[in-house]
């Protein structure tokens, strides 16, 4: 796995680069889940909002990669397994919720240790949504502490953003933060491929153990 420094470097080179795709991304789809969450009491956001929110995902994932998508591939791509999408994010959601419930602390590990699942419906389109789940709980099993300190690798940014009324936030941190939380999960899929953690066939959709 590499080091977060590594991880966090590459995302920044690749967002500069690709400064103004990055920030229209985010902007769009900021307003995008707002507009959803506030018609219809929110159910538009609930059904519509993971399909978008995993466009984004792959969307970032991409600059990460070097081979940036066109930001309008979030919406194009937005009905693409649109199901499969939905179901898995909704489970992932569903099982959150349900640890949260036995106080703040159990959620957040478990947000950790499903954190994957999100990129993993759409990076590889053929795993099952329950399945999605288990292997990103493999991936994160002993790194859950590891993605948390790289959360807070971001605090002061978020500090900066919310000095400047948001601002901040919209040009520089939002689709920073995005690119390298993409780059996170690229590089622990890596890790977790070649340490034997998860199979080829996995991905490929071959249940899950």
């Amino acid at each position: 796995m590499r080091p977060r420094a590594e991880i966090k470097l590459q995302a920044k080179e690749q967002f500069i680069k690709n400064y103004w795709p990055c920030v229209a991304a985010g902007l769009l789809i900021g307003l995008i889940l707002a507009a959803l969450n506030s018609f219809s009491g929110g159910i538009a956001g609930l059904i519509l909002g993971p399909a978008f929110i995993i466009g984004y995902n792959m969307f970032s994932l991409s600059v990460y990669r070097g081979n940036p998508k066109d930001a309008g591939t979030i919406f194009s791509e937005v009905f693409e397994n649109f199901g499969h999408k939905l179901g898995g994010y909704l489970w992932m959601e569903l099982f959150v919720f349900l640890w949260s419930l036995l106080f703040i602390i159990p959620g957040i590990i478990k947000s950790l240790s499903y954190a994957m699942t999100p990129f993993l419906l759409d990076d590889c389109r053929e795993i099952r949504a329950q399945d999605a789940l288990k292997v990103s709980m493999r991936m994160m099993k002993g790194h859950k502490w590891e993605l948390f300190v790289f959360y807070l690798s971001f605090l002061g940014w978020h500090i900066l953003s919310l000095l400047t009324l948001g601002i901040l936030g919209i040009f520089m941190v939002n689709p920073y933060m995005a690119t390298a939380l993409a780059g996170y999960y690229e590089e622990r899929k890596l890790s977790a491929l070649a340490e034997g953690v998860v199979t080829e066939a996995e991905l490929r959709g071959e249940p899950a153990v």
